[in-house]
């Protein structure tokens, strides 16, 4: 079948992309600030901070930020009616939360590695006659949005959901691009995921989320949607706090470790979920195991994305972690809102450089 022109671009971007993935130079520093030297915020840091957290109220759906540096707290502001410790839909932001999941299970054998086949677990959910290049998606086609499969995301999403099986309608959908090909952010790639988790565990994703997360002080998921055969929703709808969702940012800025050193997530698995794997096509920034990568203010910057302004954003040369949390029916793409969010990060990183 002949590739179109949009195909062939997003082939060339993946073949770019893997030009990439090792990490910058400044990787190798990720967790050294862990030593804590020269990086506890002092006053006048945090009287800017304030400063800058007050200026953003401006921001109309902005709801809540908290800032951290080393776990010591640089600034944090809920604004209006929100609660730093009420529940919000965090959306494509609980994408992490899955590639967390994901990285776990390899780490306990319940998966063999990213390289993994999709068919190992998902083969009885495959239509019948199936493309045989679904044989050929693996676990890591599905973290960075590169299993080739027509987007579940945007227009498509609807009527997704709308169907009676989730994963049967995804497996079903065309093939736009070859696995592997560039990125076609989809919803459906995590949900599959979740699917393949709960198959290989025996027990519901929001089980092993709490199982697995639960040495994690102040991490809590609530609610979270279900698939008409009661599989948790990879991805998106996904209740939880400000605080908890900086807890999990924590997580992955400590290096897997919790405050008190317990290992949850090999150090390993973080630093391959912040390797460029592709490029978004939505902004041109990095992609890698459900985070964007993107530089900010001459650092590298980790950052999760969800619908509306729901951010999570780790800059691991500096030690900083960073939640934003915002209306959850509001675009913020189109709008510019998501920018305005990147600005107020990287005046943080510049206030915190300096």
């Amino acid at each position: 079948m002949p590739k179109s022109g949009k195909m062939k671009r997003r082939t060339l971007l993946a073949a770019l992309a893997t030009i990439t993935t090792l990490p910058s130079a400044s990787f190798g520093r990720a967790f050294a600030q862990s030593a804590g030297v020269g990086s506890r915020p002092n006053e006048s840091t945090r009287q800017r901070i304030a400063t800058l957290l007050e200026e953003a109220r401006r921001l109309d759906t902005l709801e809540t930020v908290i800032a951290t540096r080393n776990g010591e707290t640089l600034g944090e502001r809920a604004y209006g009616n929100s609660s730093l410790t009420g529940s919000t839909n965090i959306k494509s932001a609980s994408k992490c939360v899955v590639s967390a999941l994901v990285g776990i299970a390899i780490d306990k054998g319940l998966l063999e590695s990213v390289n993994q086949r999709i068919e190992t677990v998902l083969r009885s959910e495959f239509p019948a006659n199936p493309d045989p290049r679904l044989s050929q998606i693996t676990i890591g086609h599905l973290l960075s949005m590169r299993a080739g499969l027509d987007r579940m995301s945007g227009p498509n999403y609807g009527r997704w959901v709308a169907s009676r099986n989730w994963t049967r309608f995804a497996l079903a959908a065309d093939f736009v691009d070859e696995p592997g090909g560039g990125m076609l952010y989809s919803t459906a790639s995590t949900h599959l995921l979740s699917v393949i988790l709960t198959k290989v565990s025996g027990k519901p994703t929001l089980a092993l989320a709490r199982e697995w997360l639960g040495p994690l002080e102040g991490f809590r998921i609530g609610s979270w949607d279900r698939d008409p055969q009661g599989y948790y929703l990879g991805g998106n709808q996904m209740a939880m706090t400000p605080r908890s969702l900086h807890a999990f940012g924590e997580l992955y800025r400590r290096g897997g470790v919790t405050e008190d050193g317990t290992r949850v997530i090999s150090e390993a698995w973080i630093r391959q979920s912040w390797i460029r794997r592709t490029n978004s096509v939505f902004n041109g920034d990095g992609y890698g195991y459900a985070w964007f990568l993107k530089e900010m203010a001459g650092e590298q910057v980790n950052y999760a994305w969800g619908y509306g302004g729901q951010m999570l954003y780790i800059t691991p040369t500096l030690g900083l972690t960073v939640a934003m949390t915002s209306n959850e029916s509001a675009p913020s793409a189109r709008t510019g809102y998501r920018d305005e969010l990147h600005g107020l990060m990287t005046r943080i990183i510049e206030t915190v450089g300096t």
